[in-house]
């Protein structure tokens, strides 16, 4: 199956690189992109697909940004909150995601260190996670 192969070649580069990254910003240029793009097949460099630094305002909080929002057919569908590689992912890292999940129309959300992913849905009810 295509979608295993990808996502075993990307595990293998993040296994062979992972001690090399030193930053947020390079966890998501090494492997979040890469996952986006080769594993989800969304076309990171097509603003209309993908858009890093999405502002999600969050009540009185204006400006506050999501790391990726992927879009189909000009709807947001997916927010991708990213973390610096090994670094774990806790539930302040999940409460600052469900606040943008739950201000956009997406239906899913992804909080990824580049290596652990950790999905959340409302397919069964609107903005709730799963």
């Amino acid at each position: 199956m295509e979608f295993l192969r990808r996502l075993s070649a990307l595990a293998e580069k993040i296994r062979q690189q992972g001690a090399a990254i030193q930053t947020e910003e390079a966890t998501k240029n090494a492997f979040v992109m890469p996952f986006i793009n080769s594993v989800l097949g969304y076309d990171v460099f097509d603003p209309t697909e993908v858009i890093p630094e999405y502002v999600c305002d969050v009540g009185t909080k204006k400006g506050e940004k999501i790391d990726y929002a992927i879009f189909k057919n000009g709807e947001v569908q997916i927010l991708v909150e990213c973390k610096k590689i090994g670094e774990p992912l806790n539930i302040n890292h999940a409460a600052q995601l469900f606040r943008y999940f739950h201000v956009t129309n997406a239906r899913i959300a992804i909080l990824t260190n580049g290596q652990v992913y950790k999905f959340y849905t409302d397919l069964d009810s609107p903005n709730k996670n799963g």
